[in-house]
């Protein structure tokens, strides 16, 4: 089964009963990115009353009410990623109180409309699993390798060089195997090995 991200980070802004709502979607590496990004955020929105937030990641996923009764923030949030297939992405909402309490259906309502709403002015794309490797090549053979790498628009990571030219690159998983044997192709004695 596909699974989506989005492409880009998309906010937007509710007022529903005097409380202001700010809905914030965007793409995440993992757990770490997203608790910068959350910590970030409570930075910025020092003054709001709350900063509740979803995480779908894989395994590293997650969700807070920040305060809010407890399953009206967080969990509507994530159910709301769930229901668009979405992976490697953080949900956050920013909510400044505005006097008028909304009960547990209202909160759940607002926080999932503010996902909801955001996620409507994001693209959303299929995200492709990734793989890294490095590569070690003869001097002569690095010219030929490097302009391969630009034909297929590879993410080149990193070089060094020692003995070998050694190249660390990033190209989706599903090519690695046609990958490995052009590069074998270009230089026969390359050292190919699989980072991540």
């Amino acid at each position: 089964m596909a699974t989506f991200t989005i492409a880009q980070r998309a906010e937007i802004e509710l007022e529903i009963r005097k409380s202001r709502f700010i809905g914030i979607v965007q793409p995440v590496a993992g757990r770490e990115a997203a608790m910068q990004e959350i910590a970030r955020m409570r930075e910025v929105h020092r003054s709001a009353t709350h900063v509740c937030w979803a995480l779908m990641a894989g395994g590293q996923s997650g969700m807070s009410d920040d305060g809010e009764p407890s399953g009206t923030a967080g969990r509507p949030m994530l159910e709301v990623l769930r229901h668009h297939e979405l992976d490697g992405v953080l949900a956050m909402v920013v909510r400044y109180y505005g006097g008028v309490k909304l009960g547990a259906g209202g909160l759940v309502r607002a926080y999932t409309d503010a996902i909801a709403t955001a996620l409507k002015t994001s693209e959303r794309t299929e995200r492709v699993a990734q793989a890294e490797i490095e590569i070690g090549v003869v001097y002569s053979a690095e010219p030929q390798l490097r302009h391969w790498l630009a034909q297929q628009k590879y993410q080149l990571l990193d070089s060094r060089h020692d003995t070998l030219a050694h190249l660390h690159l990033r190209l989706p998983e599903a090519a690695l195997a046609q990958a490995e044997e052009a590069i074998r192709r270009l230089s026969s004695n390359a050292e190919i090995k699989r980072i991540a």
